[in-house]
């Protein structure tokens, strides 16, 4: 099985990113869902974007990396949505990485190095119409990212929602979120 670390989102680590984090221990493997919030949780993407812009997107990062020290090299890395940052870049830069799941958000690899590494596969999920992943560019880093690596797909599901994938949210769609699920899965399961 796998050991993956789990990167919430900007509302914060929420109950929908720990009941996701759950539903990979029921399956078997090894999960960590570090809060890099240092315990808040927000009601609204705004309250919690403005808190991580307060901090400094840069600050989230190094949390995360903070988080991934003492544990195996040999880890699958998740984001959701600012979650994305410190799971890319820990997937593009620390040796041994077995894969990266990017949920709702992709920054351009030049971000993080000058390519995404030949043996880390990846999957990018995000609604089509979602106002931040199709319409900041997240979706065509994705393809970029896609078009470049050795092993990397794209998902893309109807619907204009983000953090559709958090059970916890409004924004969460039942149906998109399940096939994500199922997804992510396979993915794990073929990394073993």
């Amino acid at each position: 099985m796998a050991e993956v670390l789990v990167f919430h989102h900007g509302q914060g680590l929420t109950a929908g990113v720990r009941g996701f984090a759950e539903q990979l221990r029921r399956a078997g493997h090894t999960v960590h869902a570090p809060d890099l919030y240092e315990g808040k949780v927000f009601d609204s993407l705004e309250e919690g974007a403005a808190y991580a812009e307060s901090v400094g997107f840069d600050t989230i990062i190094a949390r995360g990396a903070a988080t991934a020290e003492g544990l195996p090299a040999e880890l699958v890395y998740v984001g959701f949505s600012l979650g994305v940052l410190p799971a890319q870049q820990l997937a593009q830069t620390r040796p041994g990485a077995k894969g990266a799941l990017l949920l709702e958000a992709c920054v351009p690899v030049s971000e993080f190095g000058a390519a995404w590494p030949r043996d880390v596969p990846v999957q990018i999920h995000g609604m089509d119409a979602d106002p931040f992943f199709a319409g900041e560019g997240d979706v065509d880093a994705a393809r970029a990212l896609v078009e470049k690596a050795t092993d990397a797909e794209l998902f893309l599901y109807p619907g204009d929602r983000h953090l559709f994938t958090d059970s916890s949210l409004p924004s969460y769609d039942e149906d998109a979120a399940t096939q994500v699920t199922h997804r992510v899965f396979g993915f794990l399961d073929r990394l073993k």
